[in-house]
């Protein structure tokens, strides 16, 4: 188990926020060697310059995976997690752009396969959240940009990238705790972290007779740039202390679930979400 890490009060003004500006550095890095689990595949991570995004990139690349990283506007954190994938001996291509706007999502999917020539996984992973405690006071604006990143990106990039994937591949969708337990201070973040594992479960049915695994993970409180870009500096103390474990995740225990899911050892998983949530007991 990890020693319980000190968060002091902080706070962004941005969403999404930034890694580097994090105290204390959130933890991506792998704790094992690789062993080749990913070899020869190709992997598209939305959302993968930051938190659990990184953490799944830098894995993957340990694993054998060359990786296409898709992101809003965080370049600087983007372009350390390319240096941290190419330091794993793999190769990363860094996309930038809305993936809520269904082109950008096409050609995402297109400058992936310009470059590696072919998809294996889709990680769609990218998403934005704003504290919303009274529904009256939620802007159309909001909600839009909420839905758009968390809900229609998905759709879009899997929309562009199923042409491209053949038997054997594997789609992942980040949901939350909060599509099951709900969360009465992120209502609109909450309503699409169930929407996207509704489209898990749905596409995993749908795609089943193709050979296309489709499954979701659900983490709980991870120390992520989602944090201080959402809570006051007050309510970001000791984040994570409310869980049975008494601490908030790191994004390198949430990207093993990816990489079980996204390799040979999850052959036989699909439509289903894994829980890295520190003990948080929820409906499956």
């Amino acid at each position: 188990m990890n020693e319980q890490v000190s968060i002091p009060a902080q706070s962004q003004d941005a969403m999404p926020a930034h890694e580097h500006e994090m105290t204390p550095a959130p933890d991506y890095a792998p704790r094992y060697p690789g062993s080749g689990k990913l070899h020869d595949k190709v992997a598209l991570i939305t959302g993968g310059d930051s938190g659990i995004g990184r953490a799944i990139a830098v894995l993957f690349a340990r694993e054998g995976a060359k990786v296409a990283i898709a992101y809003l506007s965080e370049t600087k954190d983007a372009e350390e997690t390319k240096r941290l994938v190419e330091e794993e001996g793999s190769e990363a291509l860094l996309i930038e752009g809305d993936l809520g706007k269904k082109a950008h999502a096409e050609e995402a999917v297109n400058a992936t396969m310009i470059k590696f020539g072919k998809l294996d996984i889709l990680i769609n992973n990218a998403a934005q959240q704003w504290l919303d405690e009274d529904l009256t006071e939620l802007s159309e604006e909001t909600l839009r940009r909420t839905m758009d990143s968390n809900v229609m990106s998905y759709f879009f990039c899997t929309q562009a990238a199923l042409p491209h994937l053949e038997s054997g591949a594997s789609i992942i969708n980040t949901s939350s705790v909060n599509a099951f337990a709900g969360m009465g201070s992120l209502i609109s973040y909450s309503t699409t972290r169930g929407a996207s594992l509704a489209l898990t479960r749905s596409l995993a049915a749908n795609l089943a007779d193709k050979g296309i695994r489709v499954n979701a993970v659900a983490p709980g409180p991870i120390w992520t740039p989602f944090i201080p870009g959402t809570m006051p500096a007050e309510q970001v103390e000791d984040f994570g202390s409310e869980t049975p474990m008494g601490r908030a995740g790191q994004p390198w225990e949430v990207a093993t679930a990816y990489l079980f899911l996204a390799s040979a050892d999850g052959n036989y998983y699909t439509g289903q979400t894994l829980h890295p949530n520190g003990g948080m007991v929820v409906g499956a």
